[in-house]
């Protein structure tokens, strides 16, 4: 049946069940005399909405608070342990992998190293390396958490790259900066891991998980709009417009903020990646006469950088040593390059908030983000300068996972509450079939 604005009441049904589903996640515990009003659905719609999903065991309850003269009153909430979600980050350091339930508690957790040591190896990114470490963390973690693959959610994976969805293979992952040219990865996967075929792939940009988890659950809560950018060996970025629907990946990395500059890794010039990036970083430093940690990983080689740039005073009072002036020289540099990358995205998106995350901009730190802000203002137009805030995330180094784990959550959400949408067969009219059947004659 169509209502008004081409709708069914199927999709009414869809649209109350993802309402509640909501509030209850992200306010509950609730009572249904509060998620009422707070939905805009009447008394006997929330009740109907609540038993369905009761008896679906979503929702349980989760004890009482008084009420206003009257019997004490319910509260619902979304029962954790109904279903699960993976969640993997194939990051430029490490494959990590980890299993949540609804709750969005950890239930285990599997860590791949890919080799960053040393010179830069051909192999970093060997696309059968990769599979093999996304396929093994999976079996791990489902064995030590003893979970029913049958109740997962789906496997969100958060990828370096831009990700194109085909017919014939589902998503491709187009990662230039890696060596990765049209990576049928979400076959790769399906073929690869032992996981029910009815369980759903999601695969997307690691800068747009990130940037998921930070709108959910972090320093994006609250705001209309937002860019979180991922600063790890390289550097990428999502605009968001709602905090409630994913953004869109922005390859901002690769914008040109030098005419004829530094070769970058995707191999144009100039890009900001090529002198914002961890690895740029590092390589900069080291081209200026810096001593990075031989065969140290880009973290260790990074914590040595700041340590030397801003060496902790001595303890009992005393003058603290020097700090090492190239390093500190290369990092003021490379505050300049992302405040004018960030005045970019202040002038193209005028965001109200733009946040930084990624274990690279995390390890950074304040101190830096500070004069990063000082150049973003000076390079930006004044007035959307004005209203943006610039700060860092505040989920940790490990969000992308996090973010990948709620693309399933959020197509749950989308969809009602039901692991696949339903696509029950529309029925027509009588007057509709029979006048097909006069037309035929």
């Amino acid at each position: 049946m169509k209502v008004r604005g081409g709708r069914t009441v199927r999709d009414l049904r869809r649209e109350n069940r993802t309402a509640v589903l909501q509030r209850l996640y992200f306010d509950g515990p609730l009572s249904r005399f509060s998620l009422g009003p707070a939905i805009g659905l009447s008394s006997g719609s929330v009740s109907n909405v609540v038993a369905e999903l009761v008896a679906e065991g979503l929702v349980e309850e989760a004890g009482t608070v008084d009420s206003a003269g009257g019997r004490p009153r319910t509260l619902l909430r979304i029962s954790p342990d109904s279903a699960y979600m993976i969640g993997v980050d194939v990051g430029e350091t490490r494959v990590r992998v980890e299993l949540f339930d609804l709750a969005l508690t950890e239930l285990a957790r599997v860590e791949k190293p890919l080799s960053t040591a040393g010179p830069r190896r051909v192999d970093r990114y060997d696309v059968a390396v990769v599979v093999a470490h996304v396929r093994d963390g999976i079996e791990q973690v489902v064995r030590e958490a003893r979970v029913d693959t049958q109740r997962l959610l789906g496997v969100g994976v958060g990828v370096p790259g831009i990700v194109e969805r085909t017919p014939e293979g589902g998503a491709v992952v187009h990662g230039q900066t890696i060596g990765w040219d049209a990576v049928p990865l979400e076959r790769l996967l399906r073929d690869s891991v032992p996981l029910p075929r009815t369980v759903p792939y999601y695969i997307d940009n690691g800068a747009k998980t990130l940037g998921q988890a930070e709108m959910w659950f972090g320093a994006g809560r609250g705001a209309s709009n937002a860019v979180v950018v991922l600063f790890g060996s390289g550097v990428g970025a999502c605009v968001v417009d709602d905090d409630l629907r994913p953004g869109r990946a922005v390859e901002w990395g690769h914008l040109t903020v030098r005419v004829r500059g530094r070769r970058c890794r995707c191999g144009s010039q100039g890009c900001l990646e090529a002198y914002a990036g961890a690895e740029a970083l590092l390589q900069r430093w080291a081209e200026a006469g810096g001593r990075p940690p031989l065969e140290a990983g880009e973290e260790t080689a990074l914590t040595a950088m700041l340590a030397a740039a801003y060496p902790v005073a001595a303890l009992d009072g005393g003058a603290g040593p020097e700090p090492d002036a190239t390093a500190l020289a290369v990092l003021e540099e490379t505050a300049e390059y992302l405040g004018a990358g960030f005045a970019d995205l202040i002038n193209l998106f005028q965001p109200e908030r733009i946040l930084v995350g990624g274990w690279a901009g995390l390890q950074l730190g304040d101190r830096f983000l500070s004069t990063v802000r000082t150049h973003a203002a000076a390079y930006a137009l004044t007035y959307p300068a004005s209203r943006v805030h610039i700060e860092l995330g505040t989920l940790g180094p490990d969000a992308v996972t996090v973010g990948a784990a709620i693309l399933p959550l959020a197509e749950f959400f989308a969809h009602g509450g039901r692991r696949e949408p339903v696509e029950a067969e529309e029925l027509a009219p009588a007057w509709a079939t029979a006048l097909r059947e006069r037309a035929a004659h």
